[in-house]
């Protein structure tokens, strides 16, 4: 069963008063507490109680949250001050950044090995220590990559090595192949007939060499012309 709505008026019985006020005040420091946690807001809450007690809860610290709600109000109320805050502020950042600047540019120009006649012994031996480190940071990068390379190229070989083993069975074996054809195509010939075979770079040549067979030459002879002579006087019949 749920709660009925309470009517927001002041408690006239002074222990239902007081009951409500601490179970409330915790209520309220604990919510504090939570948004400034789960939001990382800077909360600060101070409550008086009807007898003059003082309760608090500052996430930070409740001077400080204090001076800036005086200030945030104050540039609230005057919106030229903030804008001259704000003026002045990125005046700061602007010489901050120009500082430090010059100062990666002078920096960089000693270690090129310029203008280094204003630096004591000392500065000059910090900066062949920093030049020396640098060095040695340098030279074993250098060498890692090196490394780095040669193993690549290692395993590139070694890949290489086995692709032209594969290679060399897979041809190994088709050889053997067209050997174990080949010798069936001859048992399977002609007697008469036999196969030679010849190498060459791309595989084997079959070049066949037939018996060559008795010819037997006949020559016609031209027909012989006949002169048959016919009678003049042909004998009457009888």
């Amino acid at each position: 069963m749920g709660r009925g709505k309470i009517v927001i008026r002041r408690i006239d019985n002074s222990t239902s008063r007081q009951v409500t006020f601490s179970k409330r005040r915790n209520g309220l420091l604990k919510k504090a507490k939570e948004l400034s946690i789960l939001c990382e807001a800077e909360v600060g809450l101070t409550i008086f109680s009807s007898t003059g007690k003082l309760y608090e809860f500052s996430s930070t610290n409740m001077k400080s949250i204090i001076e800036r709600y005086n200030k945030s109000k104050e540039e609230h109320h005057h919106p030229s001050i903030n804008a001259n805050s704000e003026a002045k502020l990125w005046k700061r950042e602007a010489a901050a950044l120009r500082h430090e600047l010059q100062s990666l540019q002078e920096n960089h120009r000693k270690l090129m090995g310029q203008e280094l006649s204003s630096l004591s012994v000392k500065e000059l031996q910090n900066l062949e220590s920093q030049l020396e480190m640098s060095l040695r940071g340098v030279r074993m990068q250098k060498d890692q990559k090196l490394t780095d390379e040669i193993d690549e190229l290692n395993r590139k070989g070694n890949l290489l090595h086995q692709e032209n083993m594969e290679l060399y069975k897979k041809e190994h074996h088709l050889r053997q192949e067209n050997m174990d054809l080949l010798k069936k195509l001859n048992e399977a010939r002609d007697p008469h007939e036999t196969i030679r075979i010849s190498r060459s770079p791309n595989g084997f040549n079959l070049e066949e060499e037939e018996e060559e067979d008795e010819c037997i030459k006949l020559q016609l002879s031209q027909p012989q012309q006949h002169n048959y002579a016919t009678p003049k006087n042909p004998a009457p019949p009888r």
